[in-house]
């Protein structure tokens, strides 16, 4: 196990560092370095910019579009557009069902969909849960029944996080009740201006409209949207979810929010406080620790052998590091974070605060990051799944 960058690999983090230099949108680094609310144009604006250089699917293969990166050099990728202040790739489209639709679509699936996403013109969204059908996904409901040549699908789904702005969505459907559970399950690409579906906000604790309820009632989808086999798409569905063995950690973001906990300290006057630097180091300690651990898969895959399942672990560990800093930088600002107001989350917001402006989305950060340990699969439940496959 080598977790040293070569000096091919190092040469490659500064090319992408001085292009993000070159190319991120000051505005929108402010903001992200910031916290403050991201528009979708703020989002897609991005998304482009990455399109049109060939880095929105940073992770495809030569084959369709992509670069054809190692996954050292996409690590290295998402590092330096998290610490210079890029948002976040919306994952749905390029990081998600794009693998899917490659691996498992037909040639004309990945002439019709591939290019959209790729640009960053078309909008995804996830369509897994359901309620009642988190955690146990394989228990979903939705259903999806052959009329000739289309599926008439009826059922919801919910937590569809920025549903509001998809324009496609990718579902798991259930097209069979016959034998397991997971085996009547198919994969569909549904168009959101389809008739019949209905998206409907969910208003998350800190205020944001982030989350949906999606309802299908009788949506009618062509059969050509079918990904792969009938009844074939749990198998799908966990190769999408492969694809985020590292990045769920999002270590990267954790190192970018860990400076700004910093600055918050400092500015906030208790940087020099012996108790409170003391949960600063064992924060920063632990945030070294889970790159070391990300670095050790990346690595394995690199020398091409087998690497632990241990994507479970890495989501544990980030999200409650997510829920730490934010909580820290709550303790730094003292009463003065009390005074949420949900209206600081918008660049520019001159309103009455008794804090720094650099104070007032710190609550509404915090409020959001308790979320981290439930999606996903909840840490409760990860823990076990460790437990029975990797502990034995």
């Amino acid at each position: 196990m080598d977790l040293n960058f070569t000096p091919e690999e190092l040469a490659f983090r500064a090319e992408i560092r001085q292009w993000v230099a070159e190319s991120l949108p000051k505005d929108l680094s402010h903001k992200v370095l910031n916290s403050l609310r991201l528009s979708r144009d703020d989002m897609q604006r991005w998304a482009k910019i990455l399109g049109a250089k060939g880095w929105l699917g940073y992770g495809w293969p030569k084959q369709f579009g992509g670069p054809g990166w190692t996954a050292i050099q996409k690590h290295l990728f998402e590092e330096e557009c998290a610490l210079a202040g890029a948002p976040r790739i919306v994952p749905f489209g390029p990081v998600m069902v794009a693998p899917v639709i490659m691996a498992f679509g037909t040639p004309e699936q990945h002439q019709r969909f591939l290019p959209g996403i790729a640009s960053g013109e078309v909008w995804w969204s996830q369509g897994y849960s359901e309620p009642g059908s988190g955690s146990d996904l394989a228990s979903l409901k939705t259903r999806a029944e052959r009329q000739g040549d289309k599926f008439i699908v009826n059922g919801q789904k919910t937590w569809t996080t920025l549903g509001q702005f998809g324009e496609w969505i990718f579902c798991l459907v259930r097209t069979s009740t016959e034998g397991k559970p997971q085996t009547g399950i198919s994969f569909l690409l549904i168009d959101m201006k389809s008739p019949g579906i209905t998206v409907r906000p969910i208003i998350t604790l800190d205020g944001e409209h982030e989350v949906n309820e999606v309802f299908f009632d009788n949506v009618e989808v062509p059969a050509e949207n079918l990904i792969g086999e009938e009844n074939k798409g749990w198998t799908y569905a966990k190769h999408l979810l492969a694809h985020e063995r590292t990045n769920i950690a999002d270590v990267n973001r954790a190192k970018r929010e860990l400076e700004r906990l910093k600055r918050v300290a400092r500015a906030e006057g208790v940087y020099d406080e012996p108790r409170f630097r003391d949960q600063i180091a064992l924060l920063e300690v632990d945030v070294v620790a889970l790159e070391m651990l990300v670095l050790r898969v990346l690595s394995a895959e690199k020398s091409g052998k087998q690497s632990l399942d241990i994507a479970g672990l890495l989501k544990i560990r980030g999200s409650e590091m997510q829920q730490r800093y934010t909580e820290l930088m709550m303790l730094a600002a003292g009463p003065v974070t009390q005074l949420y107001a949900h209206e600081a989350m918008e660049a520019g917001w001159q309103g009455d605060f008794a804090g720094a402006a650099a104070v007032a989305p710190l609550a509404g950060t915090y409020f959001n990051m308790r979320k981290t340990t439930i999606y996903g699969g909840s840490n409760e439940v990860q823990r076990n799944i460790i437990a029975q496959t990797v502990l034995g």
